[in-house]
């Protein structure tokens, strides 16, 4: 299993309820680790395991869900 980390930064997030509508949405993406959302700064950070997801997909649910992306990078993990 490959790992990888995919981090943006997203707007708007206007509190709560978008913090958990992204967390909620990035989870259901087959292969996803964890979601990590600050809501404040509008930072969002992805683990996953590549061999199930790409960051192009989250990046597109991100978009599809309506928010702009800023700023993203990835990171791959050697095991």
């Amino acid at each position: 299993m490959s790992k990888a980390s995919f981090y943006c930064t997203v707007n708007p997030i206007r509190g709560k309820h978008d913090k958990d509508r992204i967390k909620r949405e990035l989870d259901t993406i087959p292969g996803v680790i964890s979601v990590s959302v600050n809501n404040s700064s509008g930072k969002v950070a992805v683990d996953f395991d590549t061999t199930g997801a790409q960051s192009g997909r989250i990046l597109k649910q991100l978009e599809r869900l309506g928010y702009e992306v800023a700023d993203s990078r990835l990171e791959n993990h050697i095991m």
